[in-house]
């Protein structure tokens, strides 16, 4: 398992921490970050796929099942030659087999090449990817953090995120996405990882835990 880690003393780190003291409190709370990454680009966008819409249990057992159904090898051949019937079988949706279908046609047929996906800037692979049914802007960002490694990725409808800078920064909820768009510029070129600090006010549970980040801080000293 490739793992993305993500240091308190780094220099994009602390650079990021002299863009935004709010945030330099938040990584003071929380320290270092890790990340598992995906380096498998074709098996990284069909588990995104699987997992729309559905929890995340029932993704990893259909992701799960796919993988015995295929032998452990999930390429655009092997789903390919699968029938349909063979994939609903195991829990996929009729929507989400045509997805898995264009996605390995496409990328069989070279009409988006994965290989040269890191050769691209942002812009330039959401705009591939997306030309793929089923692949959304979300899903494309979050391919460009954990397979690709970018490091300034900020997914502002990411509701994980959202809900992070909600409770950073106070505001409600209605405010939390326009608060991203605006922080983009002030954190960039260190999106991802201010990404990853706000998704571990969810992931820690500090939203329940506590009102704020200053709460957070006094416990601790």
């Amino acid at each position: 398992m490739h793992t993305l880690i993500v240091k308190q003393n780094d220099h994009n780190t602390v650079e990021l921490c002299k863009a935004d003291k709010q945030m330099e409190k938040l990584i003071k709370t929380i320290g270092d970050v890790e990340a598992d990454m995906r380096p498998d680009l074709f098996k990284s966008l069909v588990r995104s796929m699987i997992g729309q819409q559905i929890s995340v249990s029932a993704a990893q057992a259909i992701f799960t099942r796919l993988q015995t159904l295929l032998n452990n090898t999930i390429t655009e051949d092997s789903i390919l030659n699968k029938a349909d019937e063979n994939l609903r079988e195991i829990g996929l949706s009729a929507r989400k087999v045509t997805y898995l279908r264009d996605l390995a046609a496409k990328v069989k047929q070279n009409e988006v090449n994965l290989d040269t996906l890191h050769e691209l800037n942002n812009n330039a692979v959401i705009k591939q990817l997306t030309s793929i049914k089923g692949i959304g802007k979300w899903t494309a960002e979050m391919f460009l953090i954990f397979s690709l490694g970018r490091m300034d990725v900020l997914a502002v409808d990411d509701i994980g995120i959202q809900r992070g800078a909600k409770w950073l920064y106070g505001v409600d909820k209605s405010e939390r996405r326009d608060l991203l768009i605006e922080k983009e510029r002030q954190w960039s070129p260190y999106l991802t990882t201010a990404s990853l600090y706000l998704w571990e006010v969810v992931h820690l549970d500090f939203e329940k835990k506590y009102a704020n980040v200053d709460e957070v801080l006094k416990k601790e000293c």
